[in-house]
């Protein structure tokens, strides 16, 4: 999807971690398998998962979104998203991806563990605007408020299953 990054807006929420290891000990599998939403809110299909091998550059995540955010009595909306970047350094490891054609947003989105100075955070940054007339409509009342929770929903759920290794670690 086309777009102008000076003209999305810039938007950056975290939530620190309690861990005690080094960014590269962590099994963040869960994480480049893209489990970053309560199954509630998404469910996905990815590119390399179907390949059976790990992320790069290029690959392609089905999104299937919940509204409201139950599987059983919702509208099921399927969005796309490639991968554009993947990080691994000393202290930030993660990925980005852009928004395909359809989907209700443009932009880039980034999900990250990282080290800053002497604490751990776990952090989305996101340049986007709505996709379309209807979202960029609606973009008040709806989609801001439902994106909102789900990134905070997106924030607990890497956080507890982080947490979640550390006490079986």
């Amino acid at each position: 999807m086309k777009y102008d990054k000076k003209e999305l807006i810039e938007k950056v929420t975290a939530i620190p971690l309690a861990l005690n290891t080094d960014i590269q000990n962590l099994d963040l599998d869960f994480f480049f398998d893209y489990k970053i939403f309560p199954n509630n809110i998404m469910t996905s299909w990815t590119q390399w998962q179907d390949e059976g091998r790990s992320m790069k550059i290029g690959d392609t995540i089905l999104q299937q979104v919940f509204l409201p955010p139950t599987k059983v009595f919702s509208q099921k909306v399927i969005f796309g998203v490639r991968i554009c970047d993947i990080i691994d350094t000393a202290d930030k490891r993660g990925f980005s991806y852009e928004t395909l054609s359809g989907h209700v947003e443009k932009g880039i989105s980034t999900f990250a563990i990282e080290k800053r100075i002497d604490k751990f955070e776990f952090v989305i940054h996101t340049f986007s605007k709505p996709g379309n007339f209807l979202t960029a409509l609606l973009g008040p009342i709806f989609s801001i408020p439902y994106q909102t929770f789900c990134t905070k929903a997106a924030l607990k759920n890497v956080k507890r299953q982080l947490d979640k290794e550390k006490t079986t670690a």
